[in-house]
Formats: C-alpha cells, sequence, structure tokens
C-alpha cells in the first residue's frame, strides 16, 4: 500500500486546471500549485494519501508526518465518540488519533490549539490514523539536560502521563518531568505547560517544577518587606510582630495588621525568621527565590 507514504509516479495526463500520475495502476491528482510545469510522461516523486472525501492525492511538498516520520500537529477538533482531529498540513485532510489511543480519563484529552507528536499507521482497509510518539520516540530526539539550566524557566507541549508524573517535550528539544507534588492540577494530554528546572536526572531529563516561585506568589506588602530586608545591614530589621503599631507605620507606611499578614506569608514560604530582636532574612533564600 502507497498511502500515507512519498512514491513515485508518472505524470499520465494534465491539463490548464489539473495534473495526473499513476503508480502501480493507481491514478492520483496532483495538489500542488506547481504542477503546471510538470510535463506528459515525467517521473516525480511525492507523497500519496486520501483525502476526506475518498479522493487519491498526490503532493509534492513531502509533509514531515507520514508512514515511518513522525512531527508536530495542532488539534483542531475534538468528538468523544472517535477521537481527536489533528492538523499535520495535509491538503483537504485532518489526521484522526482514535480514542482507543488517547487517555481513559476525558478531562486528559488535548482540547483545541494542544499539540501532539505523532505518525501515520494505515490499517487493513487502507485508512490513515495518527499514532501517537512513544517515550523512545521522544529520547530518540531530545538532547540531555544541563546542570547550568537549573531554575531557568522552560516550557513544552506534554505528551506521557503516568501516576508516577507528567512528561513533556521543550520547545528547545529537551525532555521535561513534573512530579505530583510540583503541580496543582495534572496537565492534560498535549497541553504547552510552564514552569522551571528544579533538577537532572541521571538520565539527562530535566525535574520541572509548576509551582510558583516564592516571590511571585507574595502580594505588595510581603515583597516589599523582602526587599527592605535585602537590603538592610545583615539583612534584618528590628522589627516583628509585636512592635509597636505606630513604629511600624512610621517605618513602612502600613499597618501592624499589614504587617503581620505580610510576615506570615514570608514566613510560610520559608524566606524570613523572626525572634525577639527583629526579622531576618534566610540566606539560601537570596540565591535560589525558589
Amino acid at each position: 500500500m502507497n498511502t500515507g507514504k512519498v512514491i513515485t509516479g508518472m505524470v499520465t495526463d494534465k491539463n490548464n486546471k489539473v495534473t495526473f500520475v499513476q503508480n502501480n495502476g493507481i491514478t492520483y491528482q496532483v495538489v500542488s500549485e506547481n504542477s503546471i510545469d510538470l510535463t506528459l510522461g515525467q517521473t516525480i516523486e511525492g507523497f500519496a494519501y486520501t483525502d476526506k472525501e475518498g479522493n487519491q492525492l498526490f503532493s509534492l511538498e513531502i509533509p514531515e508526518v507520514r508512514v515511518g516520520n513522525f512531527g508536530w500537529g495542532d488539534v483542531i477538533d475534538v468528538k468523544r465518540s472517535l477521537g481527536v482531529f489533528v492538523n499535520v498540513n495535509w491538503k483537504n485532510k485532518d489526521l484522526v488519533i482514535s480514542l482507543d489511543d488517547l487517555p481513559n480519563e476525558g478531562h486528559l484529552w488535548p482540547k483545541k490549539g494542544d499539540r501532539l507528536y505523532v505518525t501515520v499507521v494505515v490499517d487493513e482497509k487502507d485508512r490513515m490514523w495518527g499514532k501517537l510518539a512513544e517515550e523512545e520516540d521522544f529520547y530518540a530526539v531530545s538532547k540531555p539536560g544541563l546542570k547550568e539550566s537549573h531554575n531557568l524557566n522552560v516550557s513544552g507541549h506534554t505528551f506521557r502521563m503516568k501516576k508516577s508524573g507528567t512528561y513533556f517535550y521543550t520547545e528547545d528539544n529537551y525532555v521535561g518531568f513534573i512530579h505530583p507534588s510540583e503541580r496543582e492540577r495534572e496537565p492534560r494530554l498535549g497541553e504547552l505547560v510552564n514552569g522551571r528546572i528544579i533538577g537532572l536526572r541521571e538520565d539527562g531529563v530535566y525535574y520541572v517544577s509548576m509551582m510558583p516561585r516564592a516571590h511571585e506568589v507574595l502580594d505588595d506588602d510581603a515583597a516589599m518587606l523582602l526587599e527592605v530586608l535585602r537590603r538592610s545591614p545583615d539583612q534584618k530589621f528590628e522589627y516583628n510582630d509585636k512592635s509597636d503599631p505606630q513604629s511600624i507605620k512610621n517605618h513602612f507606611g502600613i499597618s501592624k495588621g499589614q504587617f503581620k499578614r505580610a510576615l506570615g506569608r514570608l514566613l510560610k514560604q520559608n524566606l524570613i525568621e523572626q525572634d525577639a530582636t527583629g526579622t531576618k532574612l534566610i540566606k539560601e533564600s537570596q540565591t535560589d527565590n525558589a
């Protein structure tokens, strides 16, 4: 079967509007814009496939996604009774990922706009289906992570969900892993996720956290106190939650209630410590900001 493959065909018929090629007795319509330049009897290479109306087509532009080759496609539709439809840049044809190959949990199915890394398989009825890449397919094209990337932001599309965590492929060809403790919810298949690198596995896979950095979850008052501490001598000040309200107001411009709430957030994030003499920045937080 030639469906979904790159084949060689001979130009057997053409007019001002359409050109046809043949291979092993099957006639294909050429769908490329430059087909007008072809001549009768010419042998050409192209991609053979069947469109959604059942027409046998022949494209001179070889697509990335084809039998034996993987590429990225954008999810354009979801049908619960069938699967998801993916645009892989074929004219008049989208690729379907069967529901049998999708997660059992419906909330983990891809949504419109998500991206999947797929190839093509052809069944015994000569129908084309999309097949999701396996983990080893990603490892085959990925690069090993770098230790110096620690704490850098990273993003990519998820490709495998396991009880142990979520795997995704980054925009610059690395594999990332998100443990359930490092996310607020489980991402769906194909979703674009954003996080930061928190470690490197022995096999070169990045450990990634989707949880916000401490300074990203602080309100304005807490962020202001944190900055004051960073700029203070010995990174401490003589105020704590027992200090006089007016002194707090005069020094920081906020009420004692606001001050205590801000200190509480900083304590919860393990950014500060308090004693009878005041409040001090925990040194580890200055370099990590984690």
